[in-house]
């Protein structure tokens, strides 16, 4: 312990030297439209919105994936907790432009704090939080020791250590401050077995770590607009006489991929209709431009445009819609997979909404998904390695109806038998170790 406080000082030390720095950055992020234009001082610690009184229970997510598996658990802990007031944060714009328009009234939706003494300080004298609940791999050292060293309670939720993290954190040099950060937790629930081991091995005590299943096959219902689900409901009129496929999630790079599988499928099935996702909205909109140039016939989902007669490929330049976007079509390609370096993404959605699931091999993290679906059920994910895998086997996706069905139900069925009870588990859990202490907790945010 004593060696990770070391650490941990000459981190806070550097953290406040570089906070000048942090801040011209965060400006600069604003002036680049990766920070809020109006509440980037948010991630400064400061507040926006009143702090109501009571208990609080603070979750913390990144971006829109991690938010979006939090609120079920968020709601849950309200229904059982209503007295209970729950601030949300979040650190991307695109994550917050999908929540602040979805979430619960009486959820508070802010910007998170960059890991700086000052910011840190800030967020918690204002917000008193009794309760923090991290989600996934939200590890860092002053909001962990600060909110400790207040008598805060700390979770860690869906928890995951990547591999290169990992071996950051084995350093020598290192080890002595992850210890001593996961020692500070009450509570860590890992999303898979292996992600659990890795927690053991970086020190974690082994009675705060408990499993309860991947909370991303918790599907959230964040409704879309009326003009774009009356949209939806159109185009669903519209492709009835096409042969659809999606490819979602798509990171640069892979798009050529795509558009040359999309080339090749035409050739033998005219009729095809190819729904591209983009993993980034603005992304859509280059790749509409660029397939224009070349000579296809596009269509970009932001211009809520009807298909031509010649249209054959859709672009999706939207955020937020991509559960709904799953059930125009009965195969889905999971990008994010098809080209070395990439980590693939969440293939629940696409499976829940019954579709012949597809995914290449540069999965990360979720490799623990598609093997627990295949496990279930060994036709519910189809692993394909570059252009011409994935070619073949939507041609005989495409081709063969008896083989789409049962793919199409594989998945369906995974997904209903590994997502059943994960919300309530969380619950047992955090309701055990974490809230049970909540009385106390609420005079000492009293005290503060």
């Amino acid at each position: 312990m004593k060696k990770g406080l070391v650490v941990y000082k000459i981190y806070r030390a550097l953290s406040c030297g570089v906070s000048p720095l942090i801040r011209l950055h965060l400006r600069w992020r604003r002036f680049l439209g990766l920070e809020h234009s109006r509440r980037w001082p948010e991630r400064l610690g400061h507040p926006s919105q009143p702090r109501r009184p009571g208990p609080l229970l603070w979750f913390h997510a990144v971006s829109l994936g991690e938010g979006m598996i939090a609120v079920p658990v968020i709601k849950h802990c309200i229904q059982r907790m209503p007295h209970l007031n729950v601030l949300m944060t979040i650190t991307t714009v695109s994550a917050f432009e999908v929540l602040s328009k979805s979430l619960p009234s009486e959820i508070v939706l802010q910007f998170s704090p960059v890991d700086t003494p000052s910011s840190i300080h800030s967020f918690l004298d204002y917000w008193k939080p009794n309760v923090i609940v991290l989600m996934e791999s939200e590890l860092w050292p002053n909001l962990i020791m600060d909110a400790s060293k207040n008598g805060i309670t700390l979770a860690l939720l869906n928890a995951r250590m990547s591999e290169k993290s990992f071996k950051v954190w084995s350093r020598q040099e290192l080890l002595p401050l992850i210890s001593l950060m996961l020692s500070k937790f009450s509570l860590i629930v890992p999303l898979s077995t292996e992600q659990g081991i890795r927690f053991q091995l970086l020190q974690a005590p082994p009675y705060i770590i408990n499993f309860s299943g991947d909370l991303k096959y918790v599907i959230e219902d964040f409704g879309v607009n009326e003009r774009g689900r009356n949209n939806i409901d159109d185009l669903r009129l519209q492709l009835t006489q096409k042969q659809v496929w999606m490819a979602s999630s798509i990171h640069r790079g892979e798009e050529e991929i795509i558009l040359g599988v999309h080339i090749a499928l035409m050739q033998q099935q005219p009729n095809i209709m190819t729904i591209i996702v983009p993993r980034h909205p603005q992304e859509g909109r280059e790749i509409a431009k660029k397939l224009e140039k070349e000579g296809q016939k596009v269509v970009l989902r932001s211009r809520y445009e009807k298909f031509k007669p010649e249209t054959n490929i859709y672009v999706v330049d939207t955020l937020g819609e991509l559960r709904h976007l799953y059930t125009l079509t009965p195969i889905a390609v999971i990008g994010g997979s098809l080209l070395p370096g990439l980590a693939g993404h969440n293939i629940s959605e696409a499976a829940a909404a019954g579709c012949a699931v597809l995914t290449g091999y540069h999965i990360g993290h979720f490799s623990h998904m598609v093997l627990e679906m295949q496990r279930s059920n060994p036709l519910s994910v189809l692993q394909v390695s570059g252009k011409s895998e994935l070619e073949k086997a939507l041609f005989e996706l495409f081709t063969n109806a008896t083989l789409l069905e049962a793919r199409r139900r594989a998945a369906k069925e995974a997904f209903c038998s590994l997502s059943c009870g994960i919300v309530e588990n969380i619950w047992s859990l955090l309701n055990f170790h974490v809230l049970s202490g909540l009385s106390a907790g609420e005079s000492r945010s009293l005290r503060l």
